[in-house]
């Protein structure tokens, strides 16, 4: 398919409304294409809040088997589920339990493997998430850790420590969490006597393992080969850079250096994911490894995504700018040029279970992003937040690499920030005093139909109300709802996906910047296509061109607005000479 028929295509789907439009959606890609991880659009679903099927107010397999026809029509190549493992869910899920079971909340294995298959027989792949730093307090390991007690094996695997004071009071050292708070909790000896310490570098509830121990190592390899041999596409790995610690257990000096903090980025990781690729390169049809790296060294972190490691790593640094011409195009550069050394491709996303969701984030006065701190109470224009955010769907879905989709974005949904505090539950909110209102705006249930919670999420016969309220302001953006508007964010995306995978086909890598104006990101990527985002206050004449294929805005009066994107068809022949 080239970009002349996905123009034409556009003009008819347009015509004809939304239900041809699904109706002629691409056509699903082959299973053994061993670089669809190389240009793959991946919807992250969040499975307390995709879609309930038994009514009891929480998102589960069933739901998401459901509309696996969404997801096909929508366009994505895989999905990755945020955990979906036995838990307490003391922290969204990322406190492990058992590996090798599904959370009975959520489903069962038997529910797992036959979605695997259903959206593979869709050409849609599936990506779990591996939570290799910590596991759940209620995991057989640490609970027999805290039954054998000092100086046993069974602590091995863990960071247990006797404390540092006359008595042991204080905290073997004073790292600091990235939930906020003290990374070291305190046992008691089987006599009722304060014991020994042990590490977390999240909540209590998610003690952190001891990757020098081989049960540990060997225990991640055991489960990656559970889940490969029941047909996962990849896995996504939590925290990638946080694994191993420095055994001696040292306070962070105040400028490490490469490899010399004593829980981030140390040089022993590179031997894991080594073997973890192998295990990966075993399996027929490519596994892929993707990394969760946060690295402000761009040297460093390219060395994760050797030909013998990780396929892919989030590239968090451009969520995390403000909506900023210099500030978008610095990020692109710079992210391009860290992947270049190593032949691997970049990875875009706006969004994810952890951050603001582009609608409220670029509705405000600034709009740059830190994690860990989210920010309650700042005055946000939806309006401004959308139009932003549906350029910044275009302009994401224009670049070189994969593409990450956080679920609802497609839908333009805001961050709910007036959640009862008495319904809460991320606890980064609890362990930040309240200061950080926490995660939850962004994981509220979607909206799929109708004019009043829940949307369609659950049942009409559900037995209890979803586990985060819908804003009833919701109804006019509803799936059902977009679905029926071609002017929706959702028909955007959807018209978004399908000339991207052609674009993908036909142009591969190349990207090359062209200067129009101040304030205006455009970039070509082949010879067809050109790419313009207006960040400027100002509407702009757009360039010569043979055919606008898709705008986030009307355009005014021939010129492209501020705050949008258009995907030309690039000219290639003067006007009287095409005429």
């Amino acid at each position: 398919m080239d970009l002349s028929s996905v123009a034409d295509q556009l003009q008819t789907s347009t015509a004809v409304g939304s239900a041809d439009m699904a109706a002629s959606a691409r056509r699903a890609p082959s299973s053994s294409d061993p670089l669809w991880w190389r240009s793959a659009a991946i919807y992250q679903i969040y499975p307390r809040s995709f879609a309930d099927a038994n009514g009891d107010g929480v998102g589960d397999l069933a739901g998401v088997r459901r509309h696996l026809g969404y997801l096909k029509d929508l366009g994505i190549d895989a999905i990755w589920f945020t955990p979906w493992y036995a838990s307490p869910l003391a922290d969204g899920g990322y406190d492990v339990a058992d590996y090798r079971s599904i959370d009975p909340r959520f489903g069962t294995l038997e529910e797992a493997e036959g979605l695997i298959q259903d959206a593979l027989a869709l050409g849609i792949r599936t990506i779990i998430d591996i939570v290799p730093n910590h596991i759940s307090d209620q995991h057989p390991w640490f609970q027999a850790a805290l039954a054998a007690g000092p100086g046993s094996p069974e602590r091995e695997r863990f960071w247990f420590r006797e404390g540092k004071g006359r008595n042991g009071d204080e905290m073997p050292t004073n790292w600091e969490s990235n939930f906020s708070g003290e990374t070291w909790t305190r046992t008691a000896d089987a006599n009722g006597t304060p014991g020994e310490w042990y590490l977390h570098l999240f909540t209590p509830e998610q003690p952190d393992l001891n990757w020098n121990h081989p049960d540990v190592r060997r225990m991640h390899e055991d489960i990656l080969k559970f889940w490969f041999d029941r047909g996962v596409g990849g896995v996504r790995i939590d925290s990638a850079a946080l694994l191993v610690k420095d055994d001696a257990l040292p306070e962070v000096p105040n400028d490490p250096g490469p490899g010399g903090h004593p829980t981030q980025d140390r040089d022993e990781l590179h031997d894991i994911y080594r073997s973890w690729r192998s295990i990966a390169d075993s399996y027929p049809g490519t596994r892929v490894l993707v990394g969760e790296i946060w690295l402000p060294d761009i040297d460093r972190f390219a060395k994760y995504l050797r030909k013998d490691e990780l396929h892919t790593a989030f590239n968090f640094d451009f969520l995390a700018r403000p909506w900023d011409a210099d500030e978008l195009r610095d990020s692109i550069d710079a992210t391009l040029a860290a992947h270049a050394p190593v032949d691997a491709p970049s990875t875009w996303v706006l969004s994810n279970h952890d951050v603001t969701r582009p609608v409220t984030r670029y509705g405000r006065e600034d709009s740059s992003f830190a994690f860990g701190k989210k920010r309650a109470g700042i005055p946000t224009d939806l309006a401004l937040g959308a139009r932003r955010g549906r350029a910044a769907a275009l302009l994401t879905a224009a670049l070189p690499g994969a593409l990450y989709i956080y679920q609802g974005d497609e839908l333009g949904l805001p961050e709910v920030e007036d959640i009862p505090e008495d319904l809460l539950d991320d606890p980064m909110h609890f362990r930040s005093g309240g200061v950080d209102p926490g995660r939850d705006g962004c994981r509220v249930p979607l909206p799929w139909s109708g004019s009043t919670p829940p949307f369609g999420f659950s049942p009409d016969s559900a037995s209890a109300a979803p586990w985060l309220p819908q804003p009833a302001s919701w109804a006019s953006i509803t799936v059902q709802a977009q679905q029926a508007d071609p002017s929706s964010m959702l028909w955007l995306y959807r018209q978004a996906l399908r000339i991207r995978r052609a674009l993908n086909a036909t142009s591969d890598t190349s990207f090359a910047w062209r200067e129009l104006a101040p304030h205006v990101l455009a970039f070509d990527r082949g010879p067809d296509f050109l790419s313009v985002t207006n960040l400027s206050i100002h509407s702009i004449d757009l360039p010569d061109n043979g055919g606008i294929l898709l705008c986030s805005s009307p355009l005014d009066g021939g010129k492209l607005p501020p705050d949008s994107t258009a995907w030309l068809r690039t000219q290639h022949e003067p006007p009287e000479i095409r005429a």
